[in-house]
C-alpha cells in the first residue's frame, strides 16, 4: 500500500478534502485491518471560518489545527469523536473532516464495534465512522503518513464523480461549498 506523504496535506484544505475522496482509510486494530474508501469529507479553515474549531482562537483541544500537517485532530461533538486530518498551507490553519467511508475490510469487527448489521449504516457519518473504527481522543496527534501508524491514508484507485454542497450541521458557514462526496455513493452520511 502506498501511504500518502506529508506533502499531500500541505495544501489548501479544500484541495486536500477533494483529493482524499476515493483514498483508503486504514485502521490497524490488534491483528485486524479495518479499511474503507473515503466517500465524504469537509474542509475547514482557521480564524476566518465561522464553522471551524479554530474560529475562536487557539485552545487546548484545537492546537493541532495550527500544527504539523498529516496528523489527527480529534474532538468531541454530541458525545461522538470526530476524525480530522490537519491540512493547510505553510503558516496557515486547517483540517479536513472525514465524514464517511465505504467499508472494505474488517467489516465484521466494524459491525461488532457499532452494534449494527447494515453495511450502509456502519460508517456513514463522522461519529459512526469513529465508533466503527474504534477511534477516540487517544489518537489525537497521531501521524497518518506512515504505514507503521495505527491509522493511515493510502492510495486507492477507483473511478467516481465528485459532487459538493455546504457543510452539514453548522450554524454559520462560509459562502463556499466545502463538503465533498462521491456522487451516488450509498455510504454517505444521513
Amino acid at each position: 500500500m502506498e501511504v500518502l506523504e506529508r506533502s499531500f496535506y500541505e495544501r489548501d484544505p479544500k484541495i486536500v478534502a477533494t483529493n482524499l475522496l476515493g483514498k483508503k482509510l486504514v485502521r490497524r486494530l490488534n491483528d485486524t485491518s479495518l479499511e474503507g474508501i473515503i466517500v465524504e469529507t469537509e474542509a475547514y479553515y482557521g480564524l476566518e471560518d465561522p464553522a471551524s474549531r479554530a474560529y475562536k482562537g487557539r485552545k487546548n483541544y484545537n492546537f493541532a489545527m495550527w500544527g504539523e500537517v498529516g496528523r489527527l485532530f480529534i474532538y468531541n461533538v454530541h458525545n461522538n469523536w470526530l476524525l480530522n486530518i490537519v491540512a493547510h498551507e505553510v503558516g496557515k490553519i486547517g483540517a479536513v473532516l472525514i465524514r464517511a467511508i465505504e467499508p472494505l475490510q474488517g467489516i465484521e469487527v466494524m459491525r461488532q464495534n457499532r452494534g449494527v448489521n447494515d453495511i450502509f449504516n456502519l460508517a456513514n457519518g463522522p461519529g459512526k465512522l469513529t465508533k466503527a473504527l474504534k477511534i477516540d481522543k487517544s489518537h489525537y496527534g497521531f501521524p497518518v503518513t506512515s504505514k507503521d501508524s495505527e491509522i493511515f491514508i493510502a492510495e486507492y484507485r477507483i473511478k467516481f464523480e465528485m459532487d459538493c454542497s455546504y457543510r452539514i450541521g453548522v450554524s454559520k458557514d462560509l459562502e463556499e461549498q466545502l463538503r465533498f462526496f462521491i456522487k451516488g455513493s450509498r455510504f454517505l452520511s444521513r
